[in-house]
């Protein structure tokens, strides 16, 4: 892409966080692809019409059979964020703010970014009263509020109060030409409830929230357990089950170690399994496993069943409303249930906007220690939570390929939108130098993506019910 096209697409995307003017720029943000200089020959395939203009976009011809057999990228290097400079100040300690209690911070909205416990999210802030919030939090405790902004382009609008604490871990306020800026990295800490808020003079949006407390579920047997029996315990597993046979001989194993007591019951073992967090785990690591099919372990994910619910739910490519309702959930069984059902209802990946097919669930491998999903900033300020491919169809390309400010370094990207609507869907990255492999992946972002079963699994699904 040269330097027109690029200016085209990132000047759409200037002042995420705006409140006045959000609903414009998101949707321009969200499809900046759309506003791209024409620097296609008409000759090239793909040629179509949209809303009455004509958009020049060339079919994206590459086809992947087979999933990489050896990823040789470093996949640590899309976690330093390093287009956003090396300059970054980082801050040391934790801010843990004590649970049910209600404390007063100020709040920021971003359309798209649904922050959760333990997810990283970079920012490029040029909105003035966001940088003087910022400002604000750091001679604090380095503590805001993240809230959805709930403006959708449909014009419907999505109500919730939930958000989840920021802590900034590192930034850097610069000025340019006049225009002051500010690049920073937060993750997200703990839940809150919005009880009350309202702007400043100075036009800080301040809120009085009430932290939200996990809710843990106490052992259901716990009561009638035997203690002279707790050496029969199943042990922590050394290594995951693969085989049927193996996963078979462990549920086995576990329901007659750890649920032999609810024979003194008038519930049967497999009612308890359904509510057993290492069980729920177990269940999610194998449908994930069957998403990222070796390219990604999951030996370091979070052990705790809390924070791997959160980790859970930041990987997958939910919808708003479903990543939100995930948040509202106070207990680790509840969100580890929910997750399950979705990862089985999410097998194909469809264009938000038209329903057309992108990509299956088995398409998707990870390029990153963060995970086949991550979020990242662009130069124009918003945050695309991006989905990586190893095949995709249906596609379109528009510019030329630029590693400027490339989220992946060593990977050219090039816009990407849909064939059938010519909505932004993301980015192809292609390998500039031969060693890496693969040398060409696909980035979709959530935002853009619906996720869900076949139609023919959803036409049978709805005949019975």
């Amino acid at each position: 892409m040269d330097e027109s096209d690029e200016d085209a697409f990132h000047s759409a995307d200037e002042n995420p966080g705006e409140e006045e003017d959000g609903e414009a720029e998101q949707a321009a943000g969200a499809n900046g692809a759309d506003d791209q200089e024409d620097t296609d020959s008409d000759e090239e395939d793909g040629f179509m019409f949209h809303e009455g203009m004509q958009i020049s976009g060339r079919v994206d011809r590459d086809t992947v059979s087979t999933r990489p057999a050896m990823i040789t990228y470093d996949a640590s290097l899309p976690t330093t964020h390093a287009y956003l400079g090396d300059d970054l100040e980082d801050h040391s300690g934790r801010t843990v703010l004590e649970d049910d209690s209600f404390v007063s911070m100020p709040l920021m909205q971003m359309h798209s970014v649904i922050l959760t416990p333990g997810q990283t999210i970079p920012f490029h802030i040029f909105n003035p009263r966001q940088i003087t919030m910022i400002r604000a939090a750091l001679a604090n405790n380095r503590t805001f509020g993240m809230l959805y902004d709930c403006r959708e382009r449909s014009g419907e609008v999505l109500t919730t109060n939930m958000g989840t604490t920021a802590e900034i871990i590192s930034s850097k306020q610069e000025e340019d030409a006049g225009i002051e800026t500010m690049r920073l990295k937060v993750v997200g800490r703990q839940r809150f409830r919005v009880m009350d808020s309202h702007r400043q003079l100075d036009g800080i949006l301040m809120g009085k929230v009430q932290i939200l407390e996990e809710r843990v579920v106490t052992d259901p047997l716990g009561e009638i357990r035997l203690r002279t029996c707790h050496g029969w315990r199943v042990p922590p597993l050394l290594r995951p089950p693969t085989t049927v046979e193996e996963i078979t001989a462990w549920r086995k194993q576990r329901r007659r170690r750890e649920f032999h007591e609810a024979a003194l019951t008038s519930i049967p073992a497999f009612v308890f399994e359904m509510y057993d967090s290492a069980i729920l785990m177990f269940h999610i690591k194998s449908e994930l496993r069957s998403w990222y099919e070796g390219s990604m372990s999951l030996d370091a994910v979070p052990a705790n069943a809390i924070d791997f619910s959160y980790w859970v739910a930041s990987k997958i490519p939910l919808e708003d409303r479903q990543r939100i309702g995930l948040l509202a959930l106070d207990s680790a069984i509840q969100r580890l249930r929910a997750e399950l059902h979705l990862l089985r209802q999410c097998t194909v990946l469809r264009c938000r906007n038209c329903r057309t097919h992108i990509g299956n669930k088995n398409d998707v491998f990870s390029m990153s220690l963060d995970g086949p999903m991550a979020a990242y900033v662009n130069p124009g300020g918003y945050v695309h939570e991006t989905l990586t491919l190893y095949k995709a169809q249906n596609l379109n390309l528009l510019g030329k390929p630029s590693t400027e400010n490339s989220w992946f370094p060593g990977f050219a990207w090039t816009i990407l939108q849909c064939r059938s609507c010519s909505s932004h869907m993301g980015w192809k990255f292609t390998a500039v130098k031969r060693k890496y492999k693969p040398q060409k992946f696909w980035g979709l972002t959530r935002s853009a993506l619906q996720s869900g079963m076949p139609d023919s699994e959803m036409e049978e699904s709805f005949l019975q019910i």
